[in-house]
């Protein structure tokens, strides 16, 4: 399938990994740190541009008990404009826990202040979705 790009979807920022569906690896990559959609918009453009993906992942945030909340919402219909903008397949993935692993990792990689770091956690944290996703991907169904 190629390169996949996963979102970290967030009122403030969008964190961004990049990712490669044969060998399941995925990196972050970036944080785009504007309110505007238009703005947004065109970051995540120049991002198409560059990484050509063959689809993109959301983070689908949930209560812990999987229940949706006000930015369940939010995240769908971010994928739906991702789809309807650029036509290309857009996957949501359950995110609950992500950022918490996200500080974990940044913790153990010696980021101690990483509250000051808060972009490097965000697009940790698309990483962590991305790498979900190939997970599943791998124990679905033929």
């Amino acid at each position: 399938m190629g390169t996949v790009l996963g979102f970290d979807f967030g009122l403030a920022r969008i964190g961004v990994a990049v990712g490669e569906t044969e060998t399941g690896h995925a990196h972050p990559l970036a944080v785009i740190a504007d309110e505007a959609n238009a703005v947004r918009f065109a970051a995540i453009e120049q991002l198409l541009t560059e990484w050509r993906p063959a689809a993109l992942v959301v983070g689908l945030p949930t209560h812990l008990d999987g229940s949706e909340h006000a930015m369940t919402a939010r995240c769908r219909r971010f994928a739906n404009q991702l789809h309807g903008r650029y036509g290309l397949p857009v996957t949501l993935v359950d995110e609950r826990l992500s950022s918490v692993e996200a500080e974990e990792r940044l913790r153990d990689a010696g980021h101690q202040s990483w509250r000051k770091q808060k972009p490097r956690l965000d697009s940790a944290a698309a990483q962590i979705i991305l790498l979900q996703y190939f997970e599943s991907a791998r124990h679905a169904p033929s």
